[in-house]
């Protein structure tokens, strides 16, 4: 067992969640592996960061939100992702959409109120009883055609849309010493938290692959456990995933020795998830090949892969633009700027019985690279 000394100290043991983290450390025998760390420090019920009464998503720090996210950016970003989805459920003859991980309500605003009568039934996945209380506030004048669940519906008949909700699904911790893999995980130490890596037969996904000593990653079982959910439950329709990410072999390539883990506090970006626990963000980049790999193993079609400023370019956004205010223009233009969001950014579409070409990927399709 090898420890890393890097001790979080910025949360007293008295505070519920880092006490509900000890006693699941002590449960675990005394290391709780990280995704489990990862999964209490955001969704413990109504301790963990999601399930808090904050205001996590904001344009600036002083509105005490941690991040934005393109739906709190612009409204353009909903309005052109909406013929995307008009398109599909057109396609799939249905009017069924169902959103996965709705933060603040926006998009599902944005949605709605641009694809009108298209829409009969709005299902929105969300975990959070904090997020789901605002988003219900947002939502009010789009009553009774959204609906609010804990799970995937049994059977999707129409489009789904994830929008920056597989950066936060909680990963699993790999760290390579040079000649054995080791999983991170989380240790009471003092009066806060440690890292501490114990040996494992987990690799990162890709055979050859060459890892420098020293290298720390992440590999995402529930996400591609999740994919598996979807293709199930699944009949006709496509699903929409849009977040920060790479390929496989951008997200293993030898020269990202740290990982992709991010932390996120009043717009502040930050790299050690033991510190302010509950209070901040925790994220890892999507490694969007295996994704598309589980999606593809359990049956659904791989439909397009490419940045979001390609697919918000193919879905429309240029006359949306044309026809916005100055201020609005500005704003909106970081949603496709390279260095903004608009090439860190992806956007994959999976489908099931469709037999189509969705108008997002028909310029620029990157499918071929993962």
């Amino acid at each position: 067992m090898i420890r890393d000394e890097s001790v979080s100290l910025s949360t007293s043991p008295q505070s519920p969640l880092q006490a509900a983290v000890v006693e699941a450390i002590e449960a675990g025998g005394g290391w709780l592996p990280f995704d489990r760390f990862m999964a209490l420090a955001l969704y413990a019920p109504g301790l963990g960061y999601y399930s808090r009464d904050d205001r996590q998503f904001g344009q600036m720090p002083s509105s005490g939100s941690d991040f934005v996210t393109a739906p709190e950016l612009s409204p353009l970003f909903g309005q052109a992702l909406a013929a995307q989805l008009r398109q599909g459920l057109e396609r799939a003859g249905a009017s069924h959409v169902v959103e996965f991980g709705a933060g603040s309500g926006a998009l599902a605003a944005q949605l709605l109120e641009t694809l009108g009568d298209s829409v009969s039934r709005y299902d929105i996945v969300e975990l959070s009883g904090a997020l789901r209380s605002r988003q219900q506030q947002v939502l009010a004048r789009f009553a009774p055609r959204v609906h609010w669940l804990d799970e995937l519906p049994a059977s999707i008949h129409g489009m789904v849309v994830g929008n920056e909700v597989l950066d936060a699904m909680p990963v699993q911790l790999l760290h390579f010493d040079g000649t054995q893999w080791h999983e991170r995980g989380v240790v009471a130490h003092g009066p806060g938290l440690a890292f501490e890596d114990r040996p494992t037969a987990l690799r990162p996904p890709g055979e050859g692959r060459v890892f420098l000593p020293g290298t720390v990653t992440e590999i995402h079982p529930q996400a591609v456990a999740f994919l598996h959910t979807l293709a199930d439950r699944l009949q006709r329709g496509a699903a929409l995933f849009i977040d920060y990410g790479f390929p496989e072999h951008e997200y293993y390539h030898p020269q990202r020795q740290g990982g992709t883990l991010m932390c996120h506090h009043r717009h502040t970006a930050g790299t050690d998830p033991l510190v302010l626990v509950g209070e901040q963000d925790i994220t890892a980049h999507v490694n969007f090949s295996a994704v598309a790999l589980a999606a593809q193993d359990a049956g659904l079609n791989v439909d397009g892969y490419t940045s979001q400023a390609r697919f918000l370019f193919n879905c429309g956004l240029p006359p949306l633009l044309a026809a916005a205010s100055p201020r609005e223009r500005v704003l909106a233009t970081k949603l496709v700027d390279e260095h903004e969001m608009g090439e860190l950014f992806k956007v994959l579409c999976v489908s099931k019985d469709l037999r189509w070409q969705p108008l997002g990927f028909v310029v620029g399709d990157r499918s071929h690279t993962l």
